[in-house]
This record gives structure tokens, C-alpha cells and sequence, in this order.
């Protein structure tokens, strides 16, 4: 599935929109990876998912905390930036296995700071530059992610307002 956008406001309604496609049934940790160069908009979206979710606290990127955390029941959701990460061994250090369970859900720039430390994709969104705006590419990598995505693009629902 791909999209363009041509503002920030796109980015942020794009992922608004993902997050209300987002099958109910699965109760699984849910792990998106957001691939992109800086300024692609990769924390713009996250924004618009989170608030899909409900989360009404100011989302900025975590580059130096390398991750947020937001409660939004019935999920918990991690934003996490590994841009400032070297070495895929320094996630230990922040609890991450603690979140790797059921109804939590994980926003992860830069995932390939990451590696193998890192849960598996349910859904890759590849950020590019493009002439006027940004390109979003959603790639599944799980069922859930294929049904996630299948659903999305049967028509998305709008933003409110």
C-alpha cells in the first residue's frame, strides 16, 4: 500500500487513520517499524496514531529518551526512536522485554539501530522524500499486518474536524 503526502497534516491523518484500521481481534504484541530518512515524517505519523488511540499528551520524537511510553486503554502504547542508538545490545538496558507482551503496541523509528534485539514487524512504513511532500509505503510482515492493511485500504476512516 502506498500514499503520498503533502504536509505534515497528511502524515499525521495518515497514521490517525492506520491506527483506526487496526484489526480489534489480536491481542499479540503489535510492533510497527517506521523506516526513513530524517524529515520524512516518521514522528508526524506516530503523532496521528497516538492520537487515534486516545493518548492526549504532547508526542515529540523520543531521540533522548530513545522511548515514550503512553497508556491508552486497553493498550499500552512504546514510541521508540533508536536513531542515537550504536549498538543493538544498549536496547537491554531499557526494560524493553517487560513491554514485549499482549495489548501493547510499538511505534519504532530507525528499527535497523535495532536489529535482531527487536521484535518483528507486524507492518513496515517506508518515509521518502519526494518532490512535493513524502511518500508512505506499507508493507505487511505478519497475518495480522496483511489483514491490518487489507482492511485499511477497504476504505480508511476520515479525521474528525
Amino acid at each position: 500500500m502506498h500514499t503520498h503526502s503533502h504536509s505534515a497534516q497528511d502524515t499525521e491523518d495518515f497514521g490517525w487513520q492506520l491506527a483506526c484500521a487496526r484489526p480489534g481481534e489480536s491481542s499479540d504484541l503489535t510492533v510497527l517499524y517506521l523506516r526513513g530518512e530524517l524529515g520524512t515524517g516518521k514522528t508526524t505519523l506516530a503523532r496521528g496514531f497516538l492520537r487515534a488511540c486516545g493518548v492526549n499528551a504532547a508526542v515529540r520524537s523520543p531521540t533522548y529518551t530513545l522511548l515514550e511510553l503512553y497508556s491508552a486503554p486497553p493498550l499500552t502504547l512504546l514510541h521508540l526512536d533508536l536513531y542515537r542508538l550504536h549498538e543493538p545490545h544498549e536496547l537491554e538496558s531499557l526494560g524493553l522485554r517487560e513491554w514485549a507482551r499482549p495489548a501493547h503496541l510499538w511505534l519504532v523509528e530507525w528499527p535497523e539501530k535495532g536489529g535482531a534485539a527487536l521484535p518483528p514487524p507486524d507492518v513496515t512504513l517506508i518515509f521518502s522524500a519526494a518532490t512535493a511532500g513524502h511518500d508512505i509505503t506499507a508493507v505487511p510482515a505478519s497475518d495480522y499486518g496483511r489483514r491490518w492493511l487489507q482492511g485499511f485500504a477497504g476504505g480508511s476512516p476520515r479525521r474528525p474536524g
